[in-house]
């Protein structure tokens, strides 16, 4: 079940990852990060305690100075080593899988996830398995207290968010941090722009309550509490709080794939017009008709964030993501970031006298369809060339897969990095229009 790709490696805790497993792929990221110390944080999973143990023992042995920030999401992690001297860190997580997984992300001395290059060195020195030798003196283990705390007062004074107009709103949000890592770090932050908090599942000592994921179809108790309490929003997170979901003042779920959209349309009404927006080539449409209402641009790039990012640098965009409801501001740290994310969406609802289900309304609406195909024995070549003799007439990208891009809708095929699939993504003005592109795939 052990998977690897540009997103780290993710595993069942009990079988896949076992200590001495741990100890190898803490000595790879040790031999290939610079000299200097190694930022640590988990979300809450059972297993989590165990294997950061094992990984802050196995660096403190090779001599590595280690900060230990415990529980605290992914983009707090990506901050603390983006705004210090820091050699990297490793996050021990696996995103939205279920519980009875765990796994590691890995991030450079920027603060950027290791891209594909890196990542191929580290899971071959964790192939070869090359036992490393011991310090003379071991590493310093330092606690840390602060890494959330200093990331929501970064937050808030980043240059694009109106903190003042968000705080005379005082906005009531409910928050469903699945009891994840982010359990703490959201509440405090809308708490500190002003917002009326109503915590659900916020407690990081506790299970996950849902699947981990904040699709629609799992929020559904967030999308009551909104109504209950007569709420002006819902933020659901994933376990490592890097992606944000939103529930509108009705309680209806309005998509993770709109989370960037509706930050970018607040972003670029407050005058940042001429920006080149970066995105993944599976985002929704909406973010390119919404960007051209302002005059900006959209640039799209393979699936994977370490692509999104490396994007935004070349095209000095300030401001990217992915539609998984992964939001990246240039000025907080080159990351999916949940806090920001929620930051962004409250900039843009206090820019409306409207209730965010009036303004939301009004964006670009499109619908999408998510499915795969089992390839077993087929040939991937062959069905992404039967797929350009049935949309001979679409605008064709291969930079990962194949995407056809039409005017109003899209289909992208690509095959799956862990698993012996062809994933296929489609997007139309209605959800019949996606299908009847997918359709014509599976029946052909």
């Amino acid at each position: 079940m052990l998977t690897r790709s540009i997103s780290g490696i993710r595993g069942l805790a009990d079988s896949d990852l076992s200590p001495e497993f741990i100890r190898s792929v803490a000595a790879a990221a040790h031999q290939l990060m610079e000299s200097g110390v190694i930022f640590i944080g988990r979300d809450s999973r059972r297993s989590g305690r165990n294997i950061s143990d094992e990984i802050i023992g196995t660096l403190l042995e090779l001599g590595r100075d280690v900060i230990e920030c415990d529980i605290a999401p992914t983009p707090t992690i990506q901050f603390m080593v983006s705004s210090t001297d820091a050699a990297g860190g490793l996050v021990i997580t696996a995103s939205h899988n279920p519980s009875e997984w765990n796994g590691l992300k890995f991030i450079s001395s920027d603060g950027t996830f290791f891209g594909p290059e890196l990542c191929s060195d580290l899971f071959k020195k964790i192939d070869n398995s090359i036992e490393p030798i011991a310090a003379d003196r071991p590493g310093m283990h330092l606690p840390d207290q602060n890494s959330i705390q200093r990331h929501i007062i970064h937050i808030a004074g980043l240059k694009c968010i109106d903190v003042k107009a968000i705080r005379s709103r005082n906005f009531s949000i409910v928050v469903d941090a699945v009891n994840g890592a982010g359990s703490d770090a959201i509440p405090h932050l809308l708490e500190s722009l002003g917002c009326n908090v109503i915590m659900l599942n916020c407690d990081s000592d506790l299970d996950f309550p849902r699947p981990p994921e904040p699709l629609p179809e799992n929020i559904t108790d967030l999308c009551s509490a909104v109504i209950e309490h007569n709420a002006d929003a819902g933020f659901a997170l994933d376990p490592d709080g890097d992606r944000l979901a939103v529930v509108s003042d009705k309680g209806e779920p309005l998509s993770e794939e709109y989370t960037l959209v509706m930050a970018a349309d607040g972003f670029l009404s407050a005058g940042n017009s001429t920006e080149t927006l970066v995105t993944n080539l599976s985002t929704t449409l909406a973010l390119e008709k919404a960007a051209h209402r302002y005059g900006a641009a959209v640039e799209r790039t393979p699936v994977g964030e370490i692509h999104v990012v490396n994007k935004m640098k070349v095209s000095g965009s300030a401001l990217g993501g992915e539609g998984n409801g992964g939001v990246i501001l240039a000025e907080n740290h080159f990351g999916r970031d949940s806090l920001a994310a929620a930051a962004l969406v409250l900039n843009r609802m206090a820019q409306s006298t409207e209730p965010i289900s009036g303004w939301f309304s009004e964006l670009p609406q499109f619908r999408m369809v998510k499915d795969r195909i089992e390839l077993g024995d087929t040939d991937s070549d062959e069905l992404f060339s039967k797929a350009e003799d049935i949309f001979f007439d679409a605008d064709i990208d291969r930079q990962d897969g194949l995407k056809f891009t039409w005017d109003d809708r899209w289909i992208h095929l690509r095959t799956s990095n862990t698993e012996p699939i062809l994933r296929i993504y489609a997007e139309g003005r209605t959800f019949e229009e996606a299908r009847e592109l997918v359709d014509k795939i599976q029946n052909n």
